[in-house]
């Protein structure tokens, strides 16, 4: 249930990892993953697109072009299969382990025959790499990392293809006739950060229509099991989906019900238990006759239990009750409340748009405001120049109320050094509106240089974001090791905001580390980071995640007024 653009983005990638493992030209590898990040941040359906137009995307030439048109035609690639029949399919696998690169995945095999993940995990407690040239303590304590990584991650798939599924399937369910009522529950109504089954309900008088529709969907690759009252499939993505068919009457008890969580779940059935009820999916029951006293909304179940409606991002057990008996639950910040994004890149330097683009599609959102950010040139890799950015800046000033009157800021987003230093002096960044500063290399340092290293950059006087704070990357790297209580601290003391990134392979800060920083009285700003157009649309999954972080609009930088915004922007008055 990808898009197709999606898909090819995938092969791709996968042929540059492919070359990557034989010893091929780097070059060729390098080119083939830049043309899978164009093809992936295109904004049309490349699936409409002939050769020629395939040419037009940024990295693509003729012979790429060719492959991806054969890709669409068959879908099959011959020199993906040609490659896949050379490497052992457990030599794939290895890769996939976040710090173990091709070449050494190639090496293991080779030398030691390990082909599984299980099997280079036993061989690093038997000690076997031991002798392996490359191979010492440290990088095999980053591997068992790695693996720890890649298991807790399992079969949950992320955040965004999860909702892609969902809103395919729930569109396709709610054009049948007959159905009330449709919409996905569980983890990723909660917006949790990966998921594992895919909850989907309908409200029908008549169950089977829907369940052989979602047997029938062009996704789905297995029918795991079909009832009159649950039928569970398998995507072609591995997601597993789960369909319920509710009477209507039933439909706010069953989705207040599998929208969890289990331990939200405990303490409501135990509130009806209190007060001589019974909550379950079909409704809250008086306790002594049966009679059904709730179960058409949402809104009825939680009132009849004595509480507001609770959002489900909130659902957790984390106080939420406690807050909602106090009539103290928070208005959590939605998309609605944004009126800028604050951190976004250009093809300047490693986007895939041009700035005329990003804005045009900026403005197309409604933003009241528009910050571009491109790399300052601590990141050799992206050739920024004083001249460049400058002359970017001059363009920028161009546009500036042009698109729907939309208000640009012209920022930048700057390299922390490995001891806090930035990569342009104090008089160079006054220029700019706005300055996100962000960690990209040298993520091993101890807990207290890194503290450091953080603590020092925010407390720069131009510092107004510290951009994806942790650097995590969902299910592939951790977070760095820092006192981040000492962290959230200096940032609050200092007047700098700490970035919800919604790409969501980061969602960084997590929710439990927003609502640590909370406590400190910490800003935040909820950011795209986008490289592309497309990119511009993530912001749902950061505000699913500050909303789980119980962020309002008024701590939420990027929902303020312009005016407002650029009194926090001077940071005490610079």
């Amino acid at each position: 249930m990808a898009r197709v653009n999606d898909e090819v983005e995938a092969i791709l990638r996968e042929y540059a990892d492919l070359l990557a493992i034989t010893g091929g030209d780097a070059f060729k590898a390098r080119a083939y993953e830049k043309a899978a990040r164009a093809v992936g941040g295109y904004p049309a359906d490349i699936a409409k697109l002939d050769e020629d137009g395939l040419r037009e995307i940024p990295n693509v030439g003729r012979s790429i072009a060719e492959k991806v048109i054969e890709y669409l035609r068959t879908g099959r690639m011959a020199v993906v299969e040609e490659r896949r029949a050379g490497i052992p399919a457990g030599v794939r696998q290895l890769i996939a382990i976040p710090t173990l690169g091709p070449k050494k995945a190639l090496r293991l095999y080779e030398d030691l025959h390990i082909s599984s993940v299980s099997e280079l995990a036993a061989a690093i407690e038997a000690d076997r790499l031991a002798g392996l040239k490359g191979f010492g303590e440290k990088t095999q304590d980053n591997l068992r990392h790695g693996i720890e990584l890649l298991r807790q991650a399992g079969a949950r798939v992320p955040l965004s293809l999860a909702l892609d599924t969902a809103e395919e399937i729930v569109g396709r369910l709610s054009a049948l006739t007959g159905c009330g009522r449709c919409a996905y529950a569980g983890s990723l109504r909660r917006m949790r950060e990966t998921v594992g089954d895919l909850d989907v309900l309908v409200a029908a008088r008549k169950p089977e229509p829907f369940m052989a529709a979602l047997c029938e969907l062009p996704g789905t690759a297995e029918v795991i099991a079909r009832g009159s009252k649950k039928t569970s499939v398998r995507t072609g993505e591995g997601l597993q989906v789960d369909l319920r068919v509710l009477p209507p009457r039933s439909w706010g008890a069953g989705l207040q019900y599998f929208t969890g969580s289990k331990a939200h779940n405990i303490r409501t059935r135990t509130i009806a238990v209190h007060r001589g009820l019974k909550l379950s999916e079909y409704g809250v029951f008086d306790t002594e006759s049966g009679e059904s006293v709730a179960s058409r909304t949402e809104e009825e179940v939680y009132a009849r239990l004595g509480l507001p409606w609770i959002p489900p991002t909130l659902r957790e057990d984390r106080g939420e009750i406690e807050a909602a008996l106090r009539g103290e639950l928070p208005e959590v910040v939605t998309e609605r409340d944004i009126r800028g994004d604050l951190h976004t890149h250009t093809d300047l330097t490693d986007g895939l748009a041009s700035l005329d683009a990003m804005v045009e599609a900026a403005a197309a959102r409604g933003y009241a405001y528009y910050a571009v950010t491109d790399h300052a040139p601590g990141m050799p890799m992206q050739r920024m120049t004083d001249e460049k950015v400058l002359a970017q800046r001059e363009r920028l000033r161009e546009l500036d109320g042009t698109r729907r009157r939309m208000r640009l800021l012209h920022g930048t987003e700057l390299n922390i050094g490995p001891d806090g230093g930035l990569d342009w002096p104090d008089g160079f960044l006054a220029g700019f509106d706005l300055c996100v500063a962000s960690l990209h290399s040298h993520f091993d340092l101890g807990r207290r240089a890194m503290t450091r290293r953080l603590v020092r950059a925010v407390e720069n006087p131009y510092v107004n974001v510290l951009g994806h704070p942790t650097t995590r990357l969902i299910g592939r790297r951790a977070g760095v090791d820092a006192d981040w209580d000492e962290v959230f601290a200096a940032c609050a003391r200092s007047g700098t905001a700490l970035e919800v990134n919604a790409q969501p392979d980061r969602l960084d800060l997590g929710d439990e580390d927003i609502l640590r920083a909370r406590a400190h009285g910490v800003r935040f700003a909820v950011d795209t980071d986008a490289h592309a157009v497309p990119h511009l649309a993530q912001l749902r999954y950061g505000i699913g995640t500050a909303q789980r972080g119980w962020l309002t609009p008024d701590e939420v930088i990027n929902t303020w007024p312009l005016t407002r915004l650029r009194r926090f922007l001077r940071k005490g008055g610079r």
